[in-house]
């Protein structure tokens, strides 16, 4: 499953990128996110993994990152591995204006056991919807400082 999302945020492309660039800033906008472990390479660098572990309701979550391009503040590009799903996520960012900066990310999912598939075909929509959800959290944290965590 293929699928691009895209926000506008109304700032500068470096305060964006100074933001999204920063680990310590993915829980106040992945909501649910409790955990960002670095497992190997340089941190923020190509071929360096990271464990990211969630709570979404009862059910919990980890993934492996793995950092495939990383040109700031044009492109940002990984992937993210958990059990019977492999997603690749190319983030792009554009200098819209002075103060306002479009973000579009492309993304690929690859499903690699059947009830992962199944999911798939039941809850197709679900994904991009997601996507754009923590989209729209950043663009809340970045232009006004909203924190997933207190909402």
């Amino acid at each position: 499953m293929q699928y691009t999302v895209e926000i506008t945020l109304e700032l500068p492309r470096e305060r964006v990128i100074e933001l999204f660039d920063d680990p310590d800033n993915l829980p106040k906008w992945q909501k649910g996110l409790q955990s960002f472990e670095p497992i190997s390479g340089t941190p923020g660098e190509v071929g360096a993994t990271s464990r990211l572990r969630f709570q979404m309701g009862k059910r919990r979550l980890e993934m492996v990152e793995t950092i495939t391009r990383r040109e700031l503040p044009d492109h940002f590009d990984g992937t993210y591995e958990t059990q019977g799903v492999f997603n690749v996520v190319k983030n792009q960012f554009i200098a819209v204006s002075s103060n306002q900066t479009r973000w579009v990310s492309e993304n690929e999912f690859r499903f690699t056991t059947l009830m992962m598939k199944g999911i798939e075909l039941l809850m197709k929509g679900a994904f991009p919807k997601q996507s754009l959800k923590y989209m729209e959290d950043f663009k809340a944290f970045a232009e006004r400082g909203v924190d997933v965590r207190q909402g």
